[in-house]
């Protein structure tokens, strides 16, 4: 046999080896989590609920399928906290699981779980917001276990940022691993939406020292990957303290938050997994991971 031909045959048994084997982010999985995150079973995700319950049971569910570690005995990291507006008590729950890397730097990945639960007789599923960023770091999460990272990776999906962003709060109030050692938090708060097939990465104007990965992300993007709504002057459109990263960049690690911009949907009973586009998602939960594998090597 010729070498040459020896070469390509070789060449396309290794391709189609790679594409059987590869973990990337596969968009039925990926449609299968928002699906049932964002079903009318779940009654809207709400703190305390027995849908928050049942929406906790499967993202522990999918940990222990994908092989994630607990941090200590158990993936659930409960919390209490008082209403913001009344003397009410309301219990938490944030789930965390890891990836032990090569190194004991840690990136800490994020996305909460929680919606808003049932108004006026509506269920409001939050399938953009956020279903769409669980899906995300389940993805993400079953990749690098396949494929172990340079850092250590804590994934943690946040309860009842819908009330105050309390489960970040009581996460970077009692931080597993020391804060010397965190070097980065991903987040992802409505990545499943947009007319411009756009998400935004915030931080750099924070951080400037991410903005080389994230230009050198955005070439090859399959979205378009624009960076901002994190400038002070920009009054509500800057996303700071939007979400579950806040309080992380409030105790100094810097952040990178991807996130859609608003649509008439948000926050609203109509934000249905119908109006999802599977394509978009998955291409920026492509995004998100090339960006994060990137930052995995520095």
């Amino acid at each position: 046999m010729p070498k040459t031909i020896f070469y390509l045959i070789f060449l396309c048994t290794s391709l189609f080896l790679v594409s059987c084997t590869d973990p990337y982010p596969d968009k039925e999985l990926i449609m299968k989590d928002l699906k049932y995150l964002a079903s009318d079973e779940l009654e809207g995700r709400d703190s305390g609920t027995e849908g928050g319950k049942k929406a906790r049971t499967y993202i522990i569910s999918r940990y222990e399928e994908i092989g994630l570690s607990p941090i200590g005995n158990s993936y659930e990291s409960p919390f209490s906290f008082k209403s913001y507006i009344s003397s009410e008590v309301f219990d938490g729950t944030n789930i965390v699981g890891q990836i032990k890397g090569k190194t004991d730097q840690v990136i800490v990945i994020t996305a909460h779980y929680d919606h808003i639960g049932i108004k006026n007789g509506q269920i409001y599923n939050g399938a953009d917001d956020n279903a769409s960023g669980i899906s995300g770091l389940l993805a993400i999460a079953r990749y690098f276990k396949a494929k172990q990272p340079r850092h250590t990776l804590i994934f943690v999906a946040f309860d009842a940022e819908e009330k105050g962003l309390r489960g970040a709060k009581h996460f970077v109030n009692n931080l597993p691993v020391g804060k010397e050692v965190i070097k980065l938090n991903v987040n992802m708060d409505m990545i499943s939406r947009s007319d411009q097939n756009e998400i935004y990465a915030a931080g750099t104007y924070h951080y400037p020292h991410l903005k080389e990965v994230l230009d050198e992300v955005a070439k090859t993007s399959l979205v378009k990957l624009s960076l901002g709504h994190d400038r002070p002057e920009l009054g509500n459109d800057d996303w700071t303290n939007a979400s579950d990263h806040g309080p992380f960049h409030e105790k100094g690690i810097p952040f990178i938050y991807f996130g859609v911009e608003d649509h008439e949907d948000y926050h609203e009973h109509t934000d249905e997994v119908e109006k999802i586009s599977p394509e978009f998602l998955t291409n920026n939960i492509i995004t998100i991971l090339e960006t994060i594998k990137m930052l995995d090597q520095q």
